[in-house]
């Protein structure tokens, strides 16, 4: 194993010992081009409800809807914090030239096994210009190399061949379908597994 893996082991058995949950920096993380992965504000909130009122992104996310204003509001400073502080994610703003193209989570993490899961969704305006994938890339590599995880998946859709396209630009590689393992507004989905491992 190596040495940043060892380190981490220690961390994990230090924090299982006090009590205290292990959480993801609040921090920005920058991505090739004009991108940078923030936190979302209050002032975001009006482009998110716009963006995901998108039927490409419904298609593939089972969210609220409606999708108000007040809701986006509070989901982008309240919630996500909520989620950073628990140590159970990082919800992260895909900001081009300081506009919200698009959202980039992780979750799923597995402290113990240093394993998660990222998810992302890209307004439709800032489609076709490779911010998802490159965002995805950067966000995995901070995972694996600054945040000393082993392993990050993608879950995608099998009919989203779109997103695996973006997999596979962000160094990922396919593993194989999990059947019946998603679901949307339109019902149960089939997931493709793709992931990076430590070392890629």
């Amino acid at each position: 194993m190596r040495a940043i893996g060892h380190a981490a082991v220690r961390r994990d058995s230090d924090q299982r010992q006090t009590g205290v949950v292990p959480v993801l920096p609040d921090v920005v993380i920058p991505v090739e081009g004009a991108a940078r992965l923030t936190a979302f504000t209050a002032s975001d909130a009006a482009a998110i409800a716009t963006a995901v009122t998108d039927s490409e992104i419904r298609r593939w996310l089972p969210l609220p809807n409606p999708y108000s204003v007040s809701l986006a509001e509070e989901w982008s400073t309240k919630t996500t914090e909520a989620i950073r502080v628990s140590g159970t994610g990082l919800v992260r703003c895909i900001r081009v030239d300081d506009a919200v193209a698009g959202c980039i989570d992780v979750k799923r993490i597995d402290w113990r096994a240093r394993t998660t899961e990222i998810g992302y969704w890209l307004a439709a305006p800032h489609r076709g210009h490779g911010h998802a994938s490159r965002a995805v890339e950067a966000l995995g590599r901070w995972l694996l190399i600054e945040q000393s995880f082993e392993r990050v998946e993608l879950r995608i859709a099998t009919e989203n061949r779109s997103s695996a396209a973006v997999a596979e630009r962000a160094g990922f590689s396919f593993e194989g379908t999990a059947r019946n393992a998603g679901f949307t507004d339109a019902g149960r989905v089939d997931l493709e597994i793709w992931s990076r491992i430590t070392g890629e």
